[in-house]
């Protein structure tokens, strides 16, 4: 959806929201992504639990397959800002996982910018960052 370019607070907000259709009812953790890309479009994404857990879905990659299957392979991303609570509400130091730091890489540039809860509130960093010797070819 076309939102035009966005910032921050807003992107945080656009994760928020995603996080209250996220389906978590094993862990009880939501979580929540908004993804801004280099075209000036926002997607959202929410974590997808399955009973058998290696099926379940992250709210980054879930958000960037929205953003592929819109946009197509060409997408980057431009920004991407994580949200979650656990089950009393309450937002917890969590970086993305190990496998939504590759999925981002496979579709960031140097310039994306990455946002999530950190131990002091709000962290943002850099794919580099996020991901140092990160695979890629």
């Amino acid at each position: 959806m076309k939102r035009g370019i966005m910032d921050e607070i807003n992107l945080k907000a656009e994760a928020t929201k995603a996080l209250e259709k996220a389906y978590s009812p094993y862990s009880k953790f939501k979580v929540g992504a908004a993804v801004l890309t280099e075209s000036g479009n926002l997607f959202t994404g929410c974590n997808v639990e399955n009973v058998s857990y290696g099926l379940s879905i992250c709210a980054e990659r879930t958000a960037i397959t929205r953003a592929v299957a819109n946009e197509g392979p060409g997408m980057k991303l431009r920004e991407v800002y994580v949200a979650n609570c656990n089950e009393h509400g309450v937002s917890i130091p969590c970086s993305p996982c190990g496998a939504c730091r590759q999925f981002i890489a496979e579709f960031a540039t140097p310039a994306t910018r990455i946002h999530y809860t950190g131990e002091n509130g709000d962290v943002t960093t850099s794919m580099s960052d996020l991901l140092p010797d990160g695979f890629t070819f």
